[in-house]
């Protein structure tokens, strides 16, 4: 399990991983208390938790009820896109970010790279981003202010440019693992973290097309588990905490 970075449960995760889940991602305390309860957290805990969420700006509480803020909107915006992501045929194309914008400030600077990242783009070298151009997204405003796109094509094999930008034989061991270990957790809260754990590694995935991806690859099995997962924790929401 420590290979597999499985963070512990706690009443934070148990809130926000809950939150992350559901849509819109808003529930009154006393839902949120119960699903404590589901984990053997006390209520006074969940409390706690709540409180410390709110003012470290994760959660907005009003009217009894804690929703996820704009930083975490974003998130949940993110994980929903690595389970479905938005793609279109592709035809060999590949995006090209050529950073352009000068004298950077260092918050600019790391601004682009977390954006950059969340657009599954790779850095080929300094200033230099690309991915195969198979998927629908909008750029963000950082992205937008200091870069300049082109679209082209890799005069060598483009699947071994795409295994030059990313592990993809280490994605996919982990996702297999993953995979194993959550298809034979039986107890809720060893799949609840587990399946934490594939949502985080989903994000990593740089959904390339099938073309450049590596035989038999996990990422559509791996998505198929976690929607089970989700089915069944969606069903035990619907029986233990919200009736």
């Amino acid at each position: 399990m420590d290979s597999l970075e499985i963070r512990p449960l706690t009443a934070r995760s148990v809130v926000l991983s809950t939150l992350l889940g559901v849509h819109p991602p808003r529930l009154p305390a006393r839902y949120l208390v119960r699903v404590g309860d589901l984990f053997g957290i006390a209520e006074g805990t969940i409390r706690v938790a709540l409180s410390r969420m709110v003012a470290a700006g994760d959660l907005v509480q009003s009217d009894g009820a804690y929703t996820l803020t704009e930083r975490l909107l974003d998130r949940q915006a993110r994980q929903d896109e690595s389970r479905l992501p938005s793609t279109r045929p592709w035809d060999g194309a590949w995006e090209i970010a050529v950073i352009t914008a000068e004298r950077r400030p260092a918050a600019d600077r790391a601004a682009l790279r977390q954006a950059m990242s969340a657009l599954r783009l790779a850095e080929l070298r300094e200033g230099t981003w690309l991915r195969p151009a198979n998927l629908t997204r909008t750029r963000p405003d950082p992205v937008v202010r200091q870069c300049t796109f082109l679209t082209g094509r890799p005069e060598q094999d483009p699947a071994l440019l795409a295994a030059t930008l990313w592990d993809l034989d280490a994605w996919t061991a982990k996702a297999e693992t993953l995979r194993t270990a959550l298809a034979s957790a039986t107890e809720i809260a060893e799949r609840f973290t587990l399946a934490a754990a594939v949502l985080r590694h989903l994000l990593n995935d740089p959904l390339l097309p099938s073309p450049l991806l590596p035989p038999a690859w996990p990422g559509p099995a791996l998505r198929t588990l976690y929607k089970s997962f989700e089915k069944d924790f969606e069903q035990l929401l619907t029986t233990q905490v919200l009736s």
